[in-house]
């Protein structure tokens, strides 16, 4: 039988977290490890459980789910942090997925769609949702113009068509409609973001995406 997928909880709000604990018990591959109500909790709960993924609330008091992001990855660098958070009230979102999650949340959505993004980052997956990384490329795009010439920060330079599949991927497009639209077999289009991601520096597509706005790749 494979093993449950082990996850810890972090959130402030404890009524939040016993729902998502009931949520997610209703699945049989998810199992909770443990909770945590901050940032300094859930760096004690992850090294005394070390979860498969972390659910990680981003406003919460003393150490927020930034600043426990960045210190989970730094310690634990194959970490899997999914941000929850509330997008139009949530600057730090933008910081949020810089820190190291492979993607977030909206804590409006179905206890079927979280299982889902669930078992996708336990994978090895990226969260992205078309809809809501557009947004977000867009607004980092706005926050932070970049300052960096194309090559400042790149082992070597992108290929043509290294550079055409960043810029749908940057868009929110998946691995099937970017061959879609580039007339490419899926698995060369795979093959291609996972170069891309190595020469970019990144560990996922979301980041990829915002690091090449950064390097005005784009």
């Amino acid at each position: 039988m494979t093993q449950p997928i082990r996850l810890l909880l972090v959130d402030d709000q404890r009524l939040m977290r016993e729902g998502l604990r009931t949520l997610l018990e209703l699945e049989p591959d998810l199992q909770i490890v443990g909770e945590a109500g901050d940032g300094a909790e859930a760096l004690a709960a992850f090294a005394q459980h070390l979860p498969d993924v972390v659910l990680m609330d981003i406003r919460m008091p003393g150490m927020d789910g930034v600043e426990a992001t960045q210190r989970l990855c730094a310690l634990w660098p194959n970490a899997k942090v999914i941000i929850l958070t509330t997008f139009d009230d949530d600057e730090y979102v933008f910081e949020g997925l810089r820190a190291g999650a492979l993607g977030y949340l909206l804590k409006a959505v179905s206890g079927e769609e979280l299982a889902a993004a669930v078992r996708k980052v336990a994978a090895g997956g990226a969260l992205i949702d078309p809809s809501v990384t557009r947004k977000v490329v867009a607004e980092f795009a706005r926050l932070a113009a970049p300052s960096r010439s194309p090559t400042a920060s790149l082992s070597e330079p992108l290929s043509e068509r290294e550079r055409a599949i960043l810029k749908l991927l940057a868009q929110g497009l998946t691995n099937r409609e970017i061959a879609q639209q580039l007339f490419l077999a899926e698995g060369t289009v795979k093959n291609y973001v996972t170069t891309l991601l190595q020469k970019i520096g990144v560990r996922d597509r979301t980041q990829a995406a915002l690091r090449a706005r950064e390097l005005n790749l784009l």
